[in-house]
C-alpha cells in the first residue's frame, strides 16, 4: 500500500487561496473566499489576515477586496535573476551604460502592470532609480506599452473594460481608445514612448525581447531625465535598444 505524504491543513488553506487567484477574477471577499474553498469565515479570516501582514496579498481602499500582493512578485524576480534573460540583459546594460551612462531596465508582464525584473543604475546626479520588483501600469510605460503589443485586441479590450484609464501625469493616456491607436503604432515599429507619463520629466523608450515562438517576453527600456535629451542622445538610445532586445533574442531564445 502506498504511504500517503502528511499534510498540513493551514498549509493546503494558504495555497488553495493562492490558486483561486488563477481563476478570472484578480480580486475576492472573505465570504467569496470562504464558500469558494468550503472554509470557516473565521479561519479564512484569519489565513488571510496573515497573507496580509507578509505581504502576500493586498486589499483595495475599502479593505474587503483581497488580490494578491507584491510578495509573490518579489519572489518572482528574486527566481528569475539566475536565469539567462537577466544574465544576457546585464551583458548588454552594462554596455549601454557605458556609452549613454543612462538607467537601463527589463520588465515583464504581470496582469495589467510591468515588472522590473533587472536594472543597470548610472552616476548622473539626477537619475531614475527604481527597486528591483518594482511595477508600473502598462498603459502608461513604454515596457508595457511593448508588453501589450502582441495582445490580441480582445484580450486587450478585457485588460481595459472601462473607457477612462487611470492617470498619474497630465501626459498620461486616459482613454482606451488613444491606448489601443498607439498600440497599433508599436506594433508597427517595434518601439514604445513613454513620454512622461509615469513620472514627470522622465521619457523612456522600449523595445521587445521575443522567445522562439514570436510572442513578447520581456521589454528592455532606457530612461532619460529630459532636461538630458538631444537629438544625438535620442538617436543612440534607439540604436541601443534594437541592439540589446536583438541579441537577447538570439542569444536567450534563438539559439542553434
Amino acid at each position: 500500500m502506498e504511504k500517503q505524504s502528511p499534510k498540513v491543513k493551514s498549509a493546503d488553506r494558504v495555497l488553495d487561496i493562492f490558486e483561486l487567484f488563477t481563476g478570472e477574477k484578480e480580486s475576492y471577499n472573505l465570504t467569496e473566499i470562504s464558500k469558494a474553498l468550503h472554509m470557516p469565515s473565521s479561519s479564512a479570516y484569519q489565513i488571510l489576515q496573515n497573507m496580509l501582514s507578509r505581504g502576500y496579498l493586498e486589499t483595495d481602499s475599502t479593505g474587503k477586496q483581497f488580490r494578491l500582493g507584491n510578495k509573490i512578485f518579489e519572489i518572482r524576480v528574486q527566481h528569475r535573476q539566475s536565469t539567462n534573460l537577466t544574465s544576457e540583459f546585464y551583458q548588454i546594460a552594462g554596455k549601454i551604460v557605458d556609452d549613454l551612462n543612462e538607467g537601463v531596465q527589463l520588465g515583464v508582464r504581470s496582469e495589467d502592470k510591468v515588472v522590473y525584473i533587472a536594472e543597470k543604475h548610472v552616476s548622473q546626479p539626477f537619475r531614475l532609480n527604481s527597486n528591483l520588483g518594482s511595477v508600473l501600469p502598462l498603459h502608461a510605460s513604454a515596457s508595457g506599452k511593448i508588453l501589450l503589443s502582441r495582445l490580441p485586441d480582445e484580450e486587450l479590450q478585457a485588460l481595459y473594460p472601462k473607457k477612462k484609464l487611470q492617470t498619474y501625469t497630465s501626459n498620461t493616456i486616459s482613454t482606451f481608445d488613444a491606448l489601443k491607436a498607439e498600440i497599433e503604432k508599436v506594433r508597427q515599429d517595434e518601439i514604445a514612448y513613454n513620454m512622461g507619463e509615469s513620472i514627470e520629466g522622465v521619457q523612456c523608450i522600449a523595445g521587445p525581447v521575443y522567445d522562439m515562438e514570436g510572442n513578447v517576453v520581456a521589454a528592455v527600456s532606457i530612461s532619460i531625465p529630459v532636461i538630458r535629451v538631444t537629438d544625438e542622445i535620442w538617436e543612440n538610445i534607439h540604436y541601443w535598444i534594437r541592439r540589446a532586445c536583438r541579441e537577447i533574442t538570439n542569444k536567450v531564445y534563438r539559439q542553434n
